[in-house]
């Protein structure tokens, strides 16, 4: 069994949260899968500009919650474009065992709960 890596577990996020913002109808400006650039997506929907910030969440961490402070300045960055910014907060887990890590080609459960719009 092979443990997914930090930027594997950041993909596997990125591409629940990317599927649920095409089945939004959001159309993708650009998109960055590096660890620690952010924002992950830049997309429009009805002509609004938004930047949205994806986070693999470690169990039991909630994914709800986000670091205030990087937000900020994502939002700071956000206002010279007119932008919206949310944030998407992902767990992954083990689905036989929470204490175990996620491995690749092994279940997992998904708490994910859409998009968190930053104000």
């Amino acid at each position: 069994m092979k443990e997914l890596t930090r930027q594997e577990l950041h993909n596997l996020a990125m591409n629940i949260v990317g599927k649920h913002l095409e089945a939004a109808g959001y159309e993708f400006v650009a998109i960055n899968s590096t660890l620690g650039k952010n924002p992950q997506f830049v997309c429009t929907k009805e002509k609004q500009l938004s930047f949205v910030v994806v986070r693999n969440i470690p169990y039991p961490e909630d994914p709800r919650e986000y670091d205030e402070g990087l937000m900020r300045k994502i939002k700071a960055h956000a206002k010279k474009s007119n932008a919206q910014v949310y944030y998407a907060g992902v767990g992954l887990v083990n689905a036989k065992e929470y204490k175990l890590p996620v491995y690749l080609n092994e279940e997992y459960i998904v708490d994910y709960d859409g998009l968190i719009a930053i104000e």
